[in-house]
C-alpha cells in the first residue's frame, strides 16, 4: 500500500478530524516523507522535539531505498525503546495507548517509539494500610510506577512481569509479578489461561473485575479470596512468599494470589515492630476478629434465653421492657452505621467533624431519651463498628457483618437453637470455600500443618546466615 494511502487509512480510523487530542506530524527529510502520530499529552514533548531535529539533521534516501526498516529504526530513530509493527490494529492500539508511530514512506511497516507519559498523583503512603514505621510509598493509577516499585524491592532474574492485555475496547494492560522457582507453575499457568479466555469490552472496575473473571464466585458466599494491596513492600514481601501478584493499569491496588482465609490477619505494621510487639498485635487483631463476629449474637442468645446466662454475667442483660424489640434494635443499629459510612464517604472534608458531631449526637443522647435504643445496645454496636478497623480488608470486613447478621436473625426466629444453627451454616459456608488453586480456604488449620499453623499467631524473628570470623 502506498504511503498516502496508509496514511489516510490511519487518519480515517483514528478518527483525526473529529478528535482534537490525536495529533499527526509530517515529516519531509529530504525527499523522504513520514509521519508521527501520537495523543497529545501522553508524549514527552522534549522527546519529539530532539528525535524530530535528529531526523531533520539525518541523510536518509540511500538508507530508505537500500536497506530494511529495521536498519533504518537503529540508525535514525534516536530513542531507546522502539519496536517495529506491522498489523494496523497493533498500530493504532499502540498510538492510543500513548506510544508514538512513525510512518515512514518507502516502508509498510510502521515503527512505534515508546516515549509516553502518564498524568499521576504522588506515590503517597495508603490511606488505609497506614504503619508506623516503614516506607510512605504506595501504588499509583500508572502500571509502568507499580512494577517500578517492585523492581525496586527485589533485584534478581528470577521475577517475572508478564504482560497481557484485556479488554476488546479497553485493552487494559495486565501484569502478572511473580519469582521463577517460588510461584507455582500450575497456578501461573492458570492465571494465565484464565486472563487469554477473558471475553469483555471493557475492564470498567479495574481489579474487582478481573478478580470476578480469575476466581469463580458464589455470591451468596461473602468471604473473599482474593486479597487486595496498595503497599509495595507487601506485594514484594508475598511475591517473595510464591505468591503471584497481578497488576492493573489505571488501578492502585494489586491482586494477590492465592489467598487463604488465616492470610488477613497479618499485615505490614507486624514486620516493622520488634517480634514479640508483632506477636502480640497480631493475637489483638485475631481476638477482635471473633469479638466482631460473636459478642452481639451471643449477648442477645443470652437475652433471648436468660437461663443460661451465668451468674456473673446476668449484669449484662436488659431486665426492663423495651419500646422496640431488642432485634429490631440491633438490625436498625447494623444498617445504620453503614448509612453513617456512606454518608461520611460523601461528606466534604470541611465538614467531616460537623458530620461525626452529628451522628454522635444522634446515635447517642437523643436515641436513649427518644426511646428508640438501648444504652447497652449502643456499646455493643459502638465496638462492633471501630473494631472493624482492625484489619484493612473491607470485603472481609462485610463478611464478617453478613454473617452476624445471619446468626441474629435466625436466633430471633428460634431463640432457643438459633445460635447453634447460624454457626453451622457458618461453618458450611466456609467449608465451601475454596481458592484459586482449589485447596483449602483454611490451610494451614485445615489440612493441619503445625509450623505454619504456628506463623499465624506468632511473627517469627529474621535469621540471616552469619559467616565465621577467624
Amino acid at each position: 500500500m502506498k504511503y498516502t494511502d496508509r496514511c489516510k487509512q490511519l487518519n480515517e480510523k483514528l478518527r483525526l478530524q473529529e478528535n482534537f487530542d490525536i495529533v499527526a506530524k509530517t515529516l519531509q527529510v529530504q525527499d523522504v516523507h513520514m509521519t508521527l502520530y501520537f495523543v497529545d499529552g501522553f508524549v514527552k514533548d522534549e522527546v519529539l522535539e530532539k528525535m524530530m531535529e535528529f531526523l531533520l539533521k539525518a541523510d536518509m534516501k540511500t538508507t530508505v531505498q537500500q536497506e530494511s526498516v529495521y536498519v533504518f529504526c537503529d540508525r535514525f530513530v534516536s530513542y531507546l525503546e522502539t519496536d517495529v509493527v506491522a498489523e494496523e490494529e497493533k498500530q493504532i492500539t499502540a498510538v492510543l495507548s500513548g506510544s508514538v508511530l512513525m510512518i515512514v514512506d518507502g516502508y509498510e511497516e510502521g515503527i512505534v517509539i515508546d516515549a509516553r507519559t502518564y498524568p499521576t498523583r504522588s506515590m503517597a503512603e495508603p490511606e488505609d494500610d497506614r504503619v508506623l514505621r516503614g516506607s510512605r510509598d504506595g501504588f499509583v493509577e500508572t502500571l509502568v510506577f507499580n512494577t517500578a516499585l517492585i523492581r525496586r524491592r527485589i533485584r534478581d532474574t528470577r521475577l517475572h512481569m508478564e504482560y497481557h492485555s484485556v479488554g476488546s475496547i479497553s485493552k487494559t494492560d495486565i501484569v502478572l509479578c511473580y519469582m521463577e522457582g517460588l510461584a507455582d507453575d500450575a497456578l501461573v499457568q492458570d492465571i494465565r489461561h484464565k486472563l487469554s479466555q477473558i471475553q469483555v469490552e471493557a475492564l470498567t472496575m479495574a481489579q474487582e473485575s478481573i478478580a470476578e473473571a480469575l476466581v469463580p464466585h458464589k455470591w451468596l458466599n461473602p468471604f473473599p479470596k482474593v486479597r487486595y494491596s496498595e503497599r509495595p513492600d507487601a506485594a514484594a514481601s508475598n511475591v517473595l512468599e510464591g505468591k503471584v501478584i497481578v497488576m492493573i493499569d489505571n488501578s492502585p491496588s494489586v491482586l494477590i494470589l492465592p489467598t487463604t482465609f488465616f492470610d488477613f490477619v497479618q499485615e505490614a505494621q507486624d514486620y516493622y515492630l520488634p517480634p514479640i510487639t508483632g506477636s502480640y498485635l497480631r493475637l489483638i487483631r485475631i481476638m477482635v476478629f471473633f469479638l466482631t463476629l460473636f459478642v452481639t449474637p451471643i449477648w442477645y442468645y443470652l437475652n433471648c434465653n436468660p437461663d443460661f446466662a451465668p451468674d456473673w454475667f446476668q449484669f449484662a442483660l436488659i431486665q426492663d421492657n423495651m419500646n422496640l424489640p431488642i432485634i429490631l434494635q440491633l438490625l436498625m443499629l447494623e444498617l445504620g452505621i453503614d448509612a453513617l459510612k456512606l454518608a461520611s464517604l460523601n461528606t466534604p472534608s470541611s465538614l467531616n467533624s460537623s458530620f461525626s458531631i452529628i451522628g454522635a449526637l444522634i446515635l447517642g443522647d437523643f436515641a436513649v431519651n427518644a426511646g428508640w435504643l438501648a444504652p447497652e445496645i449502643i456499646l455493643y454496636m459502638a465496638f462492633v463498628a471501630l473494631a472493624n478497623f482492625t484489619q484493612p480488608s473491607y470485603e472481609l470486613g462485610y463478611a464478617i457483618k453478613f454473617m452476624r447478621i445471619m446468626m441474629l436473625i435466625i436466633i430471633a426466629l428460634l431463640p432457643r437453637f438459633g445460635l447453634w444453627i447460624g454457626l453451622a451454616i457458618m461453618a458450611f459456608i466456609l467449608a465451601s470455600n475454596k481458592t484459586i488453586t482449589h485447596t483449602s480456604y483454611f490451610y494451614p488449620l485445615f489440612p493441619f500443618h503445625a509450623h505454619d499453623f504456628k506463623m499465624i499467631f506468632a511473627r517469627k524473628k529474621l535469621r540471616g546466615k552469619s559467616s565465621n570470623r577467624s
